[in-house]
Order: structure tokens, then sequence, then C-alpha cells
């Protein structure tokens, strides 16, 4: 018999806090080297008007085959231009490297909300391509902004 997972707020449910996002890379790459981040996953976000929480996994190279997995989860709060951010970045441990889809696949298996699959983004350790990434990111935020 398959469950149904729950879903706790519609998706569109708000406009959230679009530059959470950006905002948080911006904090992981000031305390993990963008040249040893290997692949990033961002799980879509939960929305609530102006509230939002979310999850960012990020793998590391190690030197070796197996990856470092880190996770950084936050809730993102606006009030007006404010924006209140909290974020939790964690060493989850190591992982094959080819078992780090499967891993993510799990992360949203085992949830008992629909989180949905996470956008992944390669960054192979290079510099241009997390900076590109963030760029990107940024004009979606503009987009969203000028609507």
């Amino acid at each position: 018999m398959k469950t149904q997972k729950k879903t706790l707020f519609q998706r569109d449910s708000g406009p959230g806090v679009p530059e959470a996002i950006p905002q948080i890379l911006h904090k992981m790459s000031s305390q993990l080297e963008i040249e040893e981040m290997e692949t990033l996953w961002i799980f879509p976000p939960l929305i609530n008007r102006r509230r939002e929480w979310g999850l960012i996994a990020v793998s590391c190279y190690t030197g070796s085959t197996p990856r470092r997995l880190y996770t950084a989860r936050y809730s993102a709060y606006r009030e007006g231009v404010n924006v209140s951010l909290d974020v939790q970045i964690s060493e989850e441990g190591k992982a094959p490297v080819d078992s780090l889809a499967r891993v993510m696949a799990g992360v949203v298996k085992r949830s008992p909300i629909d989180l949905g699959s996470p956008k992944t983004y390669m960054i192979d350790g290079i510099s241009e391509k997390f900076h590109t990434l963030l760029t990107e990111l940024e004009a979606e935020l503009m987009e969203v902004i000028e609507l």
C-alpha cells in the first residue's frame, strides 16, 4: 500500500523569501572552500506567505573517492524590507560518489512531507561555475521582484 505524503503548503502560497538561497550559498562559500565543492542540490523550499524553509546539500572533494556531505537547513522570514535568516550548516558524513544521487533521492522518499526533487548543480571545484550559479539565481530573484 502506497502512503500519500502530505503537503504542508501549496507551492503558490506566497512569495516566500527568494533571496534566501543566494544568501545561504554565499554563507556556505565562506565556510566551505568553493574549490572543494563538487555538486550542489537545492531542494524546493516550503513557502507560507513570507516565510520559507529549505534544505541545500553539497558534496565536497576529500582527496579520495568518498565525498564529504554538508547540509544547510534554513528558515527565512521577510517583514517589510527586512529579512531574517537562520541557517545551520552541518557536516553529515562521507559517502561514495556513486551513491550521492541515491542519497538525495532517499531524502525525498523518506521525508514525511512532499519535498519535491532537488535541482542539481555541478560545481566541480570551479569557482566560476559557483559564481555563475549565484548570478543566475540572483537574476531569477530580480525577475520575481519585477513582476
